[in-house]
């Protein structure tokens, strides 16, 4: 018998050989029988075998790319709709990218430190969230009020930029032109904690000394700085597509899916945030 490929339907119970559904065509089957006395005949009483459905059925590329695709969508909508906001009152896009950046960055580390990454709820709110921080900070970044430059042409630039370089990635990961070996992954992580002491070290010398070491004032060593940064993005793809080939070799439950989503969407936001900023840095020289 062919299967179904509705997972719904392939948990139920298989039907029984030799026998039908609720035992048509047996003897007691629609008839009740009696006994001598002419009352009715009990049959002693027998268990049923229960075949219990599996929990969950193995993890697929389709649900990567189905989990993926919900995820993205409400990063989009809610970057929408906070862009949409922020324009119509400039004095939302400070709170926006504040509570927005913050409740993000604080969902993924209970996600992470709580392994809590398969969690759908987690993730669908921690994109909820970031596409508040995006929308709202992708205003800052193009509106002249607030010293950025381009217009909404500049995020339509950086957003091509980014899928452009996510499925360049693809391309270079399922060619085998760069492989993911224990070495590539040390220092791919010592990179990215690289970068993240330079941007907090930038933001503590900010405090005393005007642009700080001059990562981010937009001059040209913070263009040399993003585009590191671009980079180190770039490669980290390959780890996300490691990370999604081994849960689906191993076997990993359906559920495993959202956490592929959760990486994929935070380097996807990561790598978008880098490359508006460059693009920034770029039209204002």
């Amino acid at each position: 018998m062919r299967t179904t490929s509705n997972p719904i339907f392939r948990n139920l119970p298989q039907q029984q050989r030799g026998g039908g559904y609720a035992g048509f065509g047996s003897p007691t089957a629609g008839a009740t029988q009696f006994d001598q006395y002419g009352q009715p005949y009990q049959q002693p009483y027998q268990q049923q075998p229960y075949q219990q459905a599996p929990a969950t059925r193995p993890m697929t590329i389709d649900d990567v790319v189905t989990k993926t695709g919900i995820t993205l969508g409400v990063v989009t909508v809610m970057a929408i709709i906070s862009y949409a906001l922020t324009s119509m009152n400039n004095g939302l896009a400070g709170l926006f990218v504040g509570v927005g950046g913050l409740v993000g960055f604080i969902l993924v580390m209970v996600a992470s430190f709580g392994r809590k990454q398969d969690n759908p709820a987690i993730v669908l709110s921690y994109a909820a969230f970031e596409g508040l921080f995006l929308g709202a900070l992708s205003f800052v970044f193009t509106n002249v009020k607030f010293g950025g430059v381009g217009g909404a042409s500049l995020i339509g630039e950086a957003v091509l930029g980014t899928f452009g370089v996510f499925f360049g990635m693809l391309v270079v990961y399922k060619t085998g032109a760069i492989r993911v070996t224990p070495r590539f992954t040390r220092m791919m992580v010592a990179a990215m904690i690289g970068v993240l002491v330079l941007v907090v070290g930038n933001v503590i010398a900010s405090f005393f000394t005007p642009g700080g070491f001059g990562l981010r004032d937009g001059g040209p060593l913070s263009i040399v700085f993003s585009l590191i940064v671009i980079g180190i993005a770039a490669f980290s793809f390959l780890l996300d597509f490691d990370a999604a080939d081994q849960l689906i070799r191993a076997g990993a439950p359906e559920r495993a899916a959202w956490s592929v989503a959760l990486g994929l969407t935070v380097t996807l936001v990561w790598l978008y945030i880098e490359i508006l900023r460059l693009l920034s840095y770029l039209q204002r020289n």
